[in-house]
């Protein structure tokens, strides 16, 4: 997919795509999304969509068999994916989040045979950097991998790890060389099946209760030592360079999110009679709806420019991804906060979908670094 596009006006191309997954998430993954927060299960009537209509990892380059799409149309297919349901969001989202250092910094070998698989659909790729006393102080990590001989053998847990047990293939950084921090440490492909590798019991959460969050064990696991991503040293960089560009895709989840509150919230408005009128008639509501839209524009703006600079790889990319995380998650916060207000005591009830896409939205401050933290990154590198 082209990655030229207007910057008031998306391609056809785009447009097309959006009106596609719209159609094909309306149909097909809507119908589970309460069901799925409901009883805290994967989403797999999404996987096997999304996997069935090549859009569960739709970076992957054409060269190992993905689409090839560019960063603008993988915001676009997280963003309508998290308009039913944000837990299924977090499949293309984390796909991508999980391949990126192997697509970054990989040998030839290993894009081949690991991209190649996602691509295929053969198994979800996660991300192994936060560990239990190692949050936002990522270079404070204390997961092990010391050589030995043609191999490396880590020990160690991370936490807070996205479909951690239903992923395949896993992104895990550790330390090969303490004494030098986050120059000490390297990134390497674990698989699910490698003999040490188990997991914890899910998370129970406050939202995104479809997407299990478990802590990832690692006990004297032995893995090739081809299976590292790069050369050694640099995981920590590569770590940060991925999240420059999938900082993006949780300020396209926080779209979604938003977006299918306030359509649902306009609908509900429309419909809803006092006073002898539909409420949306009533100036106050009017002011809300209108500043629910203002914000979603302008973080829908920047999110895409963001994109476009993930796309060329531009020097200020670590500010606008910072940026459209940061600012997209908190319009999300706010925008699902008065959705549930607009339907009064219905938007506080669990038979309307709202208190989920505003339990959903608070997490988008949370992940892949705090909204503290991306206004840090923001200071640090301002345009």
């Amino acid at each position: 997919m082209s990655s030229d596009f207007d910057l008031f006006r998306l391609s056809e191309e785009h447009d097309m795509l959006r009106d596609a997954v719209r159609s094909l998430a309306e149909a097909k993954i809507a119908p589970w999304a309460a069901e799925v927060d409901e009883l805290g299960r994967f989403p797999v009537e999404a996987r096997e969509v999304l996997e069935a209509n090549d859009l569960h990892a739709v970076h992957v380059p054409e060269t190992y068999d993905g689409s090839g799409a560019d960063a603008l149309s993988t915001v676009i297919v997280i963003e309508e994916v998290a308009r039913v349901c944000a837990s299924s969001s977090l499949i293309p989202a984390v796909n991508k989040l999980g391949s990126l250092p192997v697509q970054l910094s990989g040998s030839e070998e290993l894009k081949v045979k690991y991209l190649g698989a996602l691509a295929r659909g053969e198994g979800m790729f996660s991300y192994c950097l936060t560990e239990p006393e190692a949050g936002s102080d990522a270079a404070g990590m204390k997961t092990r991998a010391v050589r030995d001989g043609d191999t490396y053998v880590l020990n160690g847990v991370k936490r807070w790890i996205t479909n951690a047990g239903i992923s395949q293939y896993y992104t895990v950084m550790a330390v090969t060389d303490p004494g030098q921090r986050s120059r000490g440490i390297s990134a390497f492909v674990v698989d699910k099946d490698d003999e040490g590798v188990s997991f914890g019991a899910p998370e129970k959460k406050l939202g995104i209760k479809g997407s299990p969050t478990r802590e990832v064990y690692f006990d004297n696991v032995r893995i090739p030592a081809e299976r590292m991503i790069g050369e050694p040293g640099t995981g920590f960089s590569t770590a940060m360079r991925t999240l420059d560009h999938t900082r993006i895709t949780i300020a396209a989840q926080a779209l979604g999110i938003a977006q299918g509150a306030l359509d649902y919230a306009k609908g509900y408005v429309r419909e809803r009679k006092q006073f002898g009128k539909a409420i949306a008639e009533f100036q106050g509501i009017q002011f809300m709806l209108a500043d629910m839209a203002m914000k979603l524009e302008a973080a829908r703006q920047l999110t895409y420019a963001a994109a476009a600079r993930s796309e060329r790889d531009d020097n200020d990319l670590r500010f606008f991804g910072a940026a459209a995380k940061c600012y997209a998650s908190d319009a999300a916060m706010e925008i699902t906060t008065d959705a549930v207000q607009l339907l009064g005591g219905y938007g506080y009830t669990r038979d309307y979908p709202l208190e989920r896409m505003m339990r959903d939205a608070k997490i988008t401050q949370i992940y892949e670094g705090t909204n503290q933290v991306q206004r840090i990154v923001m200071a640090r590198n301002l345009p």
